[in-house]
């Protein structure tokens, strides 16, 4: 197809329609390519785009030039179809994490204080965690409820706290494996089996706790703690993807980030006659 076959094609239609098109175009594939940053599909979604490109190119070649391989033509065009169906079912995670963005309704409220006090007590229980390299898995519930897995869990329904956050996962507890699983500001269970993400999906250096909190994020918009037992590294999982380690001084801000709080200052504010005293 040459560039005046190109041209013809947009000539007869008002030059600010055809930017607007262009413009909605260029959104809708940043829009793809930006969700499939970081996740399992974007290597795929390459080697779709080759085939996919080299596909329709063929095709309008074969029908530029003649009107032979009607066959071939006609394989080619539900080759297409097919490789749509696919796309669906190699990019099922991924698809699910969207529908789950597009109707989540955030939990927490941008300026809840429930919020801080809720990070600042589960920051004090991983630096005291990480410190002595306790293993820990935090599951905190958003906008999907996880109530099949916290069933199959010992109930304990109590207000978080960083002791008992540090008691259930202290070695000896037995409590202390699996996740606990935190709804609002209440611990809702503790030894909770979460469903593994599959092998790949996190470095082969992690272990299964590192797996579970991937697993888990996949199902649900729920946000993860995870400490590791053998480094005493804390990470987050969210949407399927695992952050890198993130340092102790940095993970109050960088969990009230992501339950979308703004970061307070540690130090409480003195009233008057505290501040003349």
């Amino acid at each position: 197809m040459s560039l005046d076959n190109i041209f013809n094609l947009f000539r007869g239609y008002p030059t600010w329609e055809v930017l607007v098109e262009l413009v909605v175009i260029w959104a809708c594939v940043w829009l793809i390519v930006r969700f499939l940053q970081g996740t399992r599909g974007a290597g795929v979604v390459k080697g779709f785009a080759v085939m996919i490109v080299l596909l329709t190119l063929s095709i309008r070649l074969l029908g530029e030039t003649s009107d032979a391989f009607g066959r071939i033509k006609f394989i080619s065009n539900q080759m297409l179809g097919l490789l749509a169906i696919f796309l669906i079912v190699v990019f099922q995670p991924e698809l699910r994490q969207a529908m789950i963005r597009l109707g989540q309704t955030r939990f927490f409220g941008r300026r809840n204080p429930q919020v801080v006090k809720l990070a600042d007590s589960i920051t004090e229980a991983v630096e005291f965690l990480s410190k002595n390299q306790f293993g820990a898995l935090i599951v905190i519930e958003r906008s999907v409820r996880l109530g099949g897995l916290v069933e199959g869990g010992v109930q304990i329904d109590g207000y978080v706290t960083p002791r008992l956050l540090q008691t259930i996962f202290w070695p000896n507890s037995p409590l202390h494996d699996l996740a606990v699983v935190i709804r609002g500001d209440r611990i809702m269970a503790s030894n909770v089996q979460l469903p593994l993400a599959e092998t790949g999906a996190v470095a082969m250096r992690l272990g299964s706790r590192h797996r579970a909190a991937v697993g888990v994020t996949i199902e649900s918009d729920a946000l993860v703690v995870v400490v590791s037992e053998e480094t005493g590294k804390t990470r987050l999982a969210e949407y399927g993807t695992l952050s890198p380690p993130i340092p102790l001084e940095e993970f109050k801000s960088k969990l009230l980030e992501r339950l979308h709080a703004p970061v307070t200052n540690d130090e409480p504010l003195l009233d008057e006659e505290e501040s003349t005293s």
